[in-house]
């Protein structure tokens, strides 16, 4: 059954650049972004100054950051700054970090993000296997729950699994749920759906005035920007244009809704990171190879209707190669390119270009699984044959790793003569499972690549082993909320324009 998106797109309008602060702001956030806006789904920070500072507390960690450095790195006026840090401060998201000697006069207070502040949720949701992450404003994971899905279930058995995870994952961090992770062993999300409110124990749900309250504000919305999807005031979600959201707003929603017992304090949003393809600006689902019912449906939205949450959509291996650009954890400097290659349950790739994500028009980019190598080979199951992806599984099932990691050299090898890039990182289940082996095969073709081509700069692209191991994607996905936040959400290549 294919699912037709009857939801209208907001457009969103252009924002500023992001390497000085400006007098303006970024306009209203829709499901389209230009020059300044990436197609998050949420609603941007209406102040691109105060994003600014934002996003240099937050990289300024514990030590902090004086109101005369961030002057300095925005080209705001002290002025200014201390008028944004004033705000920050009020609504809970910056505090003083201590006092650093100056040059002269009396010692510089320096202040710093409260982490605490906000929350996002990161959901992976893999054609098995469900991970959810609970971030704090700094990226840091704060909880986390794994379980056993059924992607080929149905849409809505899916959608239902999802939700009840995240609610379980709130009501773990408030103090009721089971523990770091779900419990194994039991029977797959989807294949039987508990009616609502069951089992919340073990992350099969959760009764009502528990889970589901777990960070619910005054007006029955989870605790964050805006209110619950039906009353239509997150744009996207409901196809209507969003209003923007200052900083100052962020954190005065996050007061107004109140802390959940254990102190889960303004949950702003979910990252959703999915198996592509699928349109990451109208947050529906393509034909994903292997369950083509999915086609057309549109899970952001149905998503947010059931959360009361806003919900960004992405595919898997984006959402890790941003956390990883973000996070700055990717081994190379800033504005570097790198491929992260995701072997799991499939094959894709995540593209930094020049430090920014590159998804393409139509979120097409990174389908690096089904470059066809072998004309004969095996059918894959996107309906070609000899695909890198359908190559490299098949030696998997039969334990040649080795086999399987030349064959991911020989794409590697493609995506580097293609695009000129200066790393290769390698992540996914299979990989983190005997990661040495496909780091070592895959090297050894992108060197003798290098040997082949000869001259000064024919020195071999690193590879290495993604950081973030199992929960990459997941701690990838909550990031595509804080990019919002932080004013980072247009540091994409090329965004989508519709």
């Amino acid at each position: 059954m294919a699912y037709v998106n009857r939801g209208s797109s907001g457009a969103g309008t252009a924002g500023t650049a992001r390497a000085a602060g400006t007098t303006g702001t970024t306009g209203t956030a829709g499901t389209t972004g230009t020059a300044g806006t990436a197609g998050a789904n949420l609603p941007l920070l209406r102040s691109h100054n105060a994003a600014l500072v934002l996003d240099l507390l937050r990289t300024a960690g514990t030590a902090g950051i004086s109101r005369l450095e961030l002057a300095e790195r925005t080209g705001l006026t002290p002025q200014a700054v201390s008028k944004i840090t004033a705000r920050l401060r009020a609504d809970g998201l910056a505090a003083e970090a201590g006092r650093r000697a100056s040059t002269g006069g009396k010692p510089r207070t320096v202040l710093r993000l409260v982490p605490t502040a906000g929350h996002a949720v990161g959901l992976h949701l893999d054609r098995d296997e469900l991970t959810a992450v609970l971030a704090d404003l700094s990226g840091t994971p704060v909880a986390a729950r794994t379980a056993p899905l059924a992607f080929g279930a149905g849409a809505e058995r899916v959608v239902e699994a999802a939700a009840r995870e995240v609610e379980a994952l709130l009501a773990q961090v408030a103090g009721e749920g089971s523990g770091p992770t779900a419990d194994a062993g039991r029977a797959p999300w989807g294949a039987q759906a508990a009616p609502r409110g069951q089992g919340a124990s073990r992350g099969q749900g959760a009764p009502a005035g528990s889970a589901a309250d777990a960070g619910r504000g005054p007006s029955g919305g989870l605790a964050g920007l805006g209110g619950p999807a039906a009353q239509g005031g997150w744009g996207p979600l409901g196809g209507q244009g969003a209003p923007g959201g200052s900083a100052a707003e962020a954190g005065q929603a996050a007061q107004r809704a109140g802390a959940a017992p254990g102190g889960v304090r303004g949950v702003l949003g979910v990252g959703v990171a999915v198996p592509g393809p699928l349109d990451h600006v109208g947050g529906v689902l393509h034909r994903v190879t292997g369950f083509p019912a999915w086609d057309g449906f549109p899970l952001r939205d149905a998503l947010a209707r059931r959360l009361g949450l806003p919900v960004v959509l992405d595919k898997d291996t984006n959402a890790a190669a941003l956390g990883l650009a973000l996070r700055g954890v990717s081994g190379g400097a800033a504005g570097d390119s790198f491929a992260y290659l995701h072997l799991g349950t499939g094959l894709g790739a995540g593209l930094v270009l020049g430090g920014a994500l590159y998804r393409g028009a139509r979120t097409g980019a990174g389908e690096f699984g089904h470059q066809v190598i072998q004309l004969d080979g095996p059918l894959c199951g996107c309906g070609n044959r000899g695909c890198v992806e359908a190559l490299c599984l098949d030696a998997v099932s039969r334990g040649d790793i080795a086999e399987a990691a030349r064959v991911l050299g020989a794409g590697a090898a493609n995506l580097v003569g293609l695009l000129d890039i200066d790393r290769v990182l390698l992540g996914g289940r299979t990989v983190d499972a005997d990661a040495e082996p496909f780091v070592r095969g895959v090297a050894d073709v992108l060197a003798e690549r290098a040997r082949r081509e000869g001259g000064p700069g024919a020195v071999p692209v690193p590879v290495a082993v993604a950081p973030g191991g199992a929960r990459g994607v997941a701690d990838g996905a909550a990031q595509l909320v804080l990019a919002s936040v932080f004013g980072r959400a247009a540091e994409v290549a090329f965004p989508a324009r519709r």
